[in-house]
């Protein structure tokens, strides 16, 4: 027999979810309970994504790329709420911040397993960071299932071949001459769909709907690296990294570059 919600309350577990902001300071900094609300609810979000992501996994794996467009553009909403989340914590002065940040060393948001899950997910695949994890083998175990699994570039180019498009799939072991040569293949088919959307709407629809994940996603990169400068200025980041410098790095990123890279080459770009 299914269960039964009693309340409100017990079915949202509402009194266990309030008991979790557990402030490090002492006397308990009035800043630090934002704080842990605004990276807890980012940690609620950053798992919606992922069931989102997981499901749109099997509908590319089952030809209905249109389940997968209607569920992109959920993870589009909650991608725009992540970024407006960021004005929330930038209401906090920076000296009020620095009253409780040493108490959170070592940790980091560059810890959260949840985000490098979305990343490795979306095809941004850096084994190097599960060494952050070596004193939880059980989220490294987690890291490295998602690591060693489907992506959601790569649910795109097994739909794209089963549609009978000439979208071979690229391997780190392959020759050079080789890679190249299925890199202009795929292109072929990109532009085939992209100089007529109207003839493959349901997929130029999928294809728009994954850069939009990739615009948001370095939208949020861009504005999170914004608000630590805000508040730390140019100062380590809790966990040791370059803080601000390391955040730069990111901002290049895209997930799905190739969708990117065919507007240069619509209307005969050079190629």
């Amino acid at each position: 027999m299914a269960a039964m919600a009693t309340s409100y309350a017990n079915y949202l577990k509402v009194r266990e979810l309030i008991g979790l902001q557990q402030c490090l300071s002492d006397p308990p900094e009035h800043d630090e309970t934002l704080f842990i609300i605004v990276h807890q609810v980012y940690e609620l979000w950053f798992r919606q994504i992922l069931h989102e992501v997981d499901t749109i996994l099997k509908a590319l794996a089952e030809d209905r790329p249109r389940a997968a467009v209607r569920l992109y553009r959920r993870i589009h909403e909650i991608q725009q709420v992540l970024i407006r989340q960021i004005a929330v914590l930038e209401t906090m002065p920076p000296a009020e911040f620095l009253r409780f940040r040493d108490h959170l060393k070592p940790a980091s948001g560059f810890q959260s397993f949840q985000f490098r899950e979305m990343e490795f997910a979306a095809g941004l695949r850096e084994p190097a960071y599960l060494d952050s994890y070596r004193g939880e083998p059980d989220l490294a175990d987690r890291l490295k299932r998602r690591l060693e699994g489907p992506t959601l570039g790569l649910g795109w180019g097994r739909l794209l071949a089963h549609r009978g498009f000439d979208f071979p799939e690229l391997t780190p072991a392959l020759p050079a001459a080789e890679a190249d040569a299925r890199r202009g293949r795929r292109m072929k088919a990109l532009l085939s769909i992209y100089s007529d959307p109207d003839g493959h709407l349901d997929l130029y629809d999928l294809a728009e709907a994954m850069v939009e994940f990739d615009e948001n996603l370095s939208m949020w990169r861009f504005r999170h690296i914004r608000m630590v400068e805000r508040m730390i200025g140019h100062k380590q980041g809790t966990g040791g990294s370059e803080g601000v410098g390391y955040l730069q790095t990111t901002l290049a990123k895209k997930c799905f570059p190739e969708l990117w890279e065919v507007r240069t080459h619509l209307g005969g770009g050079a190629w």
